[in-house]
Order: structure tokens, then sequence, then C-alpha cells
């Protein structure tokens, strides 16, 4: 990507286009292009063509979803599943007809099975059942890669599926009830230690292992991915399996190889927030898959790791979440579109 390239982040409010629209400012690129829901409504094709029409971007961050937790994905099924196979229809439709040069898809390690070979690597894609409580965004993802592929395949475009690990950061959303696990705790933590409350309930046993990546990172890995010379880049956009027999998708994860257990994490945050009272794991809430652990292997070849420790990363998240910007996502946040 050149500098004066006209560079669009879909989704741009968001914990994973806020932090691209981070990097790619502080790399020096002077043509970032950003709406948001009320200026372009990605679910309306007709809205989503003209925009590009108009501006003719050279590239695309495709990172605008509908997200949310265990909640918000057992609550809202229909609009998870509707809004990002819409979204993300129109995105990529539109790009091919207005000649993007490269697209990178973000989804997420949701896509891979419940029960998948730990670390997952990406020829795990379709080899068994999803996880029940969050099949309709996985589902929807799991298109949007097939989709990439499809175009690139019938039309020769250079369209890459990045699926990240589990993300947090600047701009998370910490809403009570549709946040992931991260914001959860610790907006639950912090709101224990401010009430002085003897304890914390946490969902689950505490035994699932997670892998957490800070979201600075994941943008630095996205730009990273989008600016790899030619050879390389078309190397990971998947092959013809009628014509090889292999299955190749146009998909590569996105993480830092390394998982904690729930409890672990809770320890973790419990620690940097300051809570001293006791954490209390509720066994009847679900537990969700296992673990998650991506395979970063690929990329790992391609010359990219994760630079931030956890415990780092959830540092600055919270001084974040303290700070003026984060107490005024505390009062009202939703997930932007």
């Amino acid at each position: 990507m050149k500098l004066t390239d006209k560079i669009y982040v879909a989704g741009h409010r968001g914990l994973v286009g806020s932090a691209i629209v981070r990097k790619l400012e502080s790399d020096g690129y002077l043509n970032i292009i950003k709406r948001n829901h009320s200026e372009l409504d990605l679910t309306n094709c007709t809205a989503t063509d003209t925009f590009f029409e108009e501006i003719k971007p050279d590239y695309v961050f495709l990172s605008a979803a509908k997200v949310g937790g265990i909640v918000a994905n057992n609550t809202y099924p229909a609009e998870f599943i509707r809004d990002n196979l819409t979204i993300q229809t129109n995105v990529i439709h539109a790009a091919w007809q207005h000649n993007v040069t490269r697209l990178l898809f973000l989804g997420s390690s949701c896509i891979y099975p419940k029960m998948a070979p730990q670390p997952m690597k990406e020829e795990y894609l379709l080899t068994g059942p999803l996880e029940p409580t969050n099949r309709p965004y996985a589902l929807a993802k799991i298109a949007g890669v097939e989709m990439c592929w499809s175009y690139n395949r019938q039309y020769d475009t250079k369209y890459l599926a990045a699926m990240p690990t589990n993300l947090y950061g600047p701009s998370d959303n910490y809403h009570p009830e549709n946040s992931h696990v991260i914001p959860a705790l610790i907006r639950k933590f912090h709101e224990a230690k401010m009430a002085n409350a003897p304890t914390v309930t946490v969902w689950g046993s505490g035994t699932p292992r997670r892998e957490f990546m800070y979201s600075e990172d994941m943008a630095d890995a996205c730009v990273y991915l989008m600016n790899l010379p030619d050879d390389k880049y078309s190397a990971l956009l998947g092959s013809d399996e009628s014509k090889t027999g292999r299955f190749e998708p146009p998909l590569i994860n996105i993480g830092v190889g390394i998982d904690v257990s729930i409890k672990e994490l809770a320890e973790i945050i419990q620690s940097v927030v300051g809570y001293s009272g006791q954490i209390v794991f509720d066994a009847s809430k679900p537990d969700g898959t296992p673990r998650k652990l991506m395979d970063v292997g690929l990329l790992s070849a391609f010359g990219w790791s994760a630079p931030t420790p956890l415990r780092d990363g959830l540092r600055q998240s919270y001084l974040d979440f303290t700070s003026d910007y984060g107490m005024t996502k505390l009062r009202s946040h939703a997930p932007n579109l």
C-alpha cells in the first residue's frame, strides 16, 4: 500500500477497525476512508455500491460486523447471522465491482469446530460441528471466507480472510451483557473494587482455555499482511480445489500461540484492577468450547509474531477503561457496525 492510496476501513469505530485506523495513521497513511453507521449503512446494498462507486477505494479492511459475547449470541442469533451475512456480501461484491486491489476480511476463531484439535490450523475449517452458542455468527464468517475464495477463483480477485483470536484493547465494548470475557471481567472487578464487594462471580467453571491478543498487535499483523509482496500475498489466496485436489482456502490465523484458563485470566485481571475480594465460579453457566488456541505457524512463517504480553495488554486496557473515554463507554455503549 502506498501512503497516498485510498484505504477504506469498514467498521472503523469498533475494536478491530479502530486499531487498524490507529496503525495506519501511525504509519503515515494519508487517505484513510471512514464512514460510521449513520453515514453508510453497509446492510444496504444500494448505499454500499454507491459509496464504492463514488470513493473507489484501493484497499479495504472489512472489520464491520455485529459482535458480542455468549449472552448476546444466544439472545440475538437471527441478527448475528443476518447482519453479518449482509454486510460482508455487500462489501465484498462492491469491492469486486469497483476494482479494489486487495481486501482483508476479518473473521473470528469461532469458525473452527468446537472439538477441533489444538492448536487450530487453518486446514481444520469445516471438519466438524461448531460451538452452538455462537454458530450463527460463525457460519456467517465461514460464508465470508468462502465468498473471498469464490471471488478469487472466478474473478481473480485478491481477497484474504484473516481469523484473529480473542481480542481486547482500546475501544472495547464494556456493556454488562453484550461484551466479551475480558471487558466483562474488567468491568466486574472494577465495580466490585469501587463497591468493596466481597466476591466477584465469573461464569462457568474457569477451566476452559482461551487465547487473547491485544488489538494493537492484531492491527499490526493486518497491515503487515496487506503489505506483503505480490508473490507472498498471492500464496495465501487459496487454490481451486477442483484442479488441485487440495483444501486451501484464502485463510490465515492471527494470534499469539499461547492460551490461559479462564481462572488464570480472572486472577490476572483481579491483580491488574487491584481487587482484593474472592472470585466465585458459577459452574451452572455455560463454559463454551473447552479450548480455543490458534496455530499461528503460517503467520510466523511469513515473518510476524505478536509483541505484547497478556498482562501488559490488560494493564493498558484497564487504563483505557478508567479514562474519561472508557467511563463514557461504560455509561452507554453498544457494538458499532
